[in-house]
């Protein structure tokens, strides 16, 4: 009897096609483990991996591909030795690196039948959503927090995207507690990630959604000082790669910024004051502690050693931001590093400089684990939710391969107290989704020739018949509108504008406003005498839907009302009957002629009535 009998038995006669298929797993943690298993078992044919992360002793306890002697080692590689096992019949490959590295360009992604995507962050989910989309490959996404999971599947033009719907911001905090008054760690590790980092080699943290710096709010004194110490932090980052680069930073904000905040004597009359730090007594201090410390991620490192981990991660980093200055043109776009919790260098960074800070306010200090887990926006994962969500994709992706996207569904996974799962028919497309509801083609560019003024003259004005108010932004911003036009004759490669970048063309007209068009970047030599920029196809352009005038009431326009508080938590947008029919609940019963805009409450015990 073959292994695959009572697979054909179940599958019929798509056991075939699962067999010769070709899939696309992005991700070999929690779900990822779980995931390709199911897809060894099932018998999918050929399965390739990609994750760029190494195994930790944290990742043992539901991460069941792995043994304690593969720690440090690729997830990707020893996912592949170990689920190989289970069936000598597929073909496994790992990839050990980013999946937003150049190599896994769209045509790479073509060449799958179907991808899952298996993530535990945002950015890169949406990076898959976004090449898949470009690739026209299906797509099922995944993802749990603790007891909870979602499966959806997104297949271009027929349901919704990952970005059709706008996710949850973070959880935000007030300046004033992270820049004047921390009183709990994690109040420290916002400020080490989302300022201090941010400032130093990233952007400004006025765009970080962690620090909620409301022009309107209470915190406008403390937003104008963090703007001013932003300003000192700017004018010490030139400074950077000199051996004075260190000093300066420490002594800036766990000295002179400490000190600053010491003279507000009102602010603590109820609560100690903080203490600044000495550079050179810590130095001394630090001078026995050894590089291996870093490693130590569930000890409580010492003030000595917050130091040491501080100085040596900042000159890592350093160096690091040198290399991109030096190496990369990134046209219009500043080199920055991003804070990444599997990034030793950037979360050495964030620990030591949240723990140095903590001690200056006399709060407890935390390991550099139970940092990754805060700074990281972790959730402790739960092996059975991964368990539960991993074969939940597998019943999904049948679906996708039987061509029974109808069939298919959205899945929740919810707490056990709860109705376990629940599920729904997938939506369509969101049309102002601003990744899918676009027009998308591919652009073949000739990389030393082809300029921005090739991309707006020839192709967007004569071919595509723009008019002249829109912008272009590639993935570093924006690069071109008619205000910001001083780059129109730098070429491709001098914009970094490469193979399998996306250019996003905005159209601002008043008038017949044209979907955004999303153009998918393909280096190639043209001939001398053909044109340097080529459409792989006319695309058709459609043009925006009108947004629905205001309802009149009473003479004035109003928007139409926000019903339970949250208009974002609303599952779909509800149709004209449906908030008819809500508003009327809310407001009571509504006299069946327009005549005098007057709603009559139900019985209403002082016998008024209320004029909209």
């Amino acid at each position: 009897m073959g292994r695959d009998k009572y697979a054909r038995q179940s599958l019929g006669s798509l056991s075939k096609r699962i067999q010769e298929s070709r899939v696309l797993m992005v991700g070999a943690g929690g779900i990822g483990c779980e995931l390709l298993k199911n897809l060894v078992l099932t018998g999918f044919g050929e399965t390739h991996i990609v994750d760029l992360d190494t195994i930790d002793l944290s990742n043992l306890n539901r991460q069941f591909l792995f043994r304690k002697e593969h720690i440090k080692k690729s997830k990707a590689l020893v996912a592949k030795e170990s689920a190989a096992k289970f069936n000598p019949n597929v073909k496994i490959e790992a990839h050990h690196g980013n999946i937003k590295d150049p190599n896994f360009n769209i045509a790479w992604f073509k060449s799958f039948d179907i991808v899952f995507n298996a993530l535990d962050n945002m950015d890169a989910r949406r990076h898959v959503n976004k090449m898949c989309l470009a690739a026209d490959v299906p797509l099922v996404d995944s993802g749990t927090t603790g007891f909870q999971g979602q499966v959806q599947v997104i297949r271009k033009g027929k349901t919704e995207c990952y970005d059709c719907l706008a996710k949850e911001p973070p959880k935000t905090f007030p300046v004033c507690t992270i820049r004047s008054t921390p009183s709990q760690p994690i109040h420290c590790i916002v400020w080490g990630k989302s300022y201090l980092f941010a400032e130093i080699f990233g952007l400004s943290e006025e765009s970080a959604p962690e620090m909620d710096a409301a022009e309107d709010s209470e915190n406008a004194d403390e937003i104008a000082n963090l703007r001013t110490e932003a300003q000192a932090l700017l004018r010490i980052r030139e400074s950077m790669g000199s051996e004075e680069f260190p000093r300066l930073v420490f002594n800036k904000v766990y000295k002179e910024d400490i000190e600053r905040l010491r003279n507000a004597e009102g602010m603590w009359k109820e609560r100690k004051a903080p203490e600044p730090l000495d550079y050179e007594a810590l130095s001394q201090e630090a001078l026995g502690v050894g590089e291996e410390v870093a490693k130590k991620d569930q000890v409580v490192w010492t003030l000595a050693e917050n130091f040491a981990v501080f100085v040596r991660s900042l000159k890592r980093l350093s160096d690091r931001m040198e290399g991109l200055r030096a190496n990369v043109d990134m046209g219009n776009s500043t080199p920055i590093l991003t804070f990444d919790k599997d990034d030793e260098d950037t979360l050495d960074f964030v620990a030591a400089s949240a723990n140095l800070r903590s001690h200056i306010f006399g709060i407890e200090t935390r390991s550099k684990f139970d940092i990754k887990q805060m700074a990281g926006n972790i959730i402790p994962a739960i092996a059975t939710a991964n368990a539960l969500t991993a074969g939940l994709c597998v019943l999904q992706a049948v679906k996708v391969l039987r061509d029974e996207i109808s069939k298919a569904k959205l899945v929740y996974l919810n707490r056990p107290y709860d109705n376990a799962l629940s599920s729904g028919p997938l939506r369509p497309p969101n049309p102002a989704c601003p990744t899918c509801s676009g027009a998308q083609t591919t652009l073949i560019v000739d990389p030393s020739r082809a300029t921005l003024n090739n991309l707006v003259e020839d192709v967007l004005r004569k071919e595509l018949g723009y008019g002249e108010e829109f912008s272009i932004n590639s993935e570093g911003g924006l690069i071109f509108d008619p205000d910001e036009d001083q780059h129109l004759e730098k070429t491709f490669s001098e914009l970094n504008l490469k193979s399998d970048s996306f250019i996003t063309v905005i159209d601002e007209e008043d008038e017949n406003t044209k979907v955004n068009l999303i153009l998918a970047v393909s280096e190639r030599t043209l001939p001398k005498d053909a044109a340097p920029l080529q459409l792989v196809e006319k695309v058709t352009i459609g043009t925006k839907p009108k947004a629905p005038p205001a309802p009149v009431v009473n003479g004035h326009s109003h928007p139409l009302p926000i019903l339970n508080g949250d208009s974002h938590k609303r599952k779909r947008p509800a149709d004209d009957g449906e908030l008819e029919a809500e508003v009327a609940h809310k407001r009571g019963k509504v006299a069946p002629a327009p005549q005098d805009d007057v709603v009559v409450l139900d019985d209403p015990d002082d016998g008024a009535i209320v004029i909209d």
